[in-house]
């Protein structure tokens, strides 16, 4: 039978309601479990987490703010697709954040690099096992230790919802292009090699190459 301490401490390592429903609609969302185009009501979310309606409307709320989801009173929750519009809009605006917070990077200092090196081994492992959603997460958090490191709060959680939507561009761009993962390696290593030099130039034109990838498959530009 568990202490009343061990109860304790379990009750409150507990999420709140409305948070516990949020993580699980976004990390289908992000993760291609709720694919563009699924219609999500209160009835069998509240079902899936556990938890009354009262906090599922909550949590809807919070991820249609965010742009993940379309509210429909009496429906559900409608999961957004992924738009040519939306993935040249999130390409221009991490260009943006990215070139500003790469160039500040410079002089980068011993963690950085450190944390970088960590965060590059680990994709190449996730890339070799096959693990595409892993690497994607990994790619993610790669591109914001640089924002982050600039220091500015309001640039890093704007920085944050901009990879959380196109986290789940980028797996879906995984499996539609293989062969990508290899040059998203490369140039992560670039990226890398430039902060160590310390070429802020460099640096730049290799983000900026990096990033247009996106653009150019939302207008079909990929080969």
């Amino acid at each position: 039978m568990n202490s009343p301490a061990v109860q304790h401490m379990r009750h409150v390592k507990q999420p709140p309601a409305a948070d516990r429903v949020y993580t699980h609609v976004k990390e289908g969302v992000l993760d291609r479990r709720y694919e563009g185009g699924t219609l999500l009501t209160e009835g069998e979310l509240a079902e899936a987490v556990g938890v009354s309606r009262t906090p599922v409307r909550e949590a809807l709320l919070r991820l249609e703010a965010e742009g993940l989801i379309k509210l429909y009173p009496k429906k559900g929750a409608l999961v957004l697709p992924v738009s040519a519009q939306e993935i040249a809009d999130v390409v221009e605006t991490r260009q943006l954040v990215e070139e500003h917070a790469i160039r500040k990077a410079v002089p980068a200092s011993p963690r950085l690099i450190a944390r970088l090196t960590e965060l590059l081994e680990r994709q190449r492992e996730q890339a070799a096992a096959g693990d595409l959603a892993g690497a994607a997460v990994t790619d993610r958090c790669f591109h914001a230790e640089i924002v982050r490191s600039g220091g500015n709060e309001i640039l890093s959680r704007l920085y944050d919802q901009l990879r959380d939507r196109q986290l789940r561009m980028g797996v879906a761009v995984m499996h539609a292009h293989p062969d990508r993962i290899t040059k998203t390696l490369a140039e992560h290593r670039e990226i890398l090699d430039a902060l160590r030099a310390g070429d802020p130039e460099a640096a730049v034109a290799i983000v900026h190459r990096h990033v247009s990838w996106f653009s150019n498959l939302a207008r079909g530009e990929v080969r």
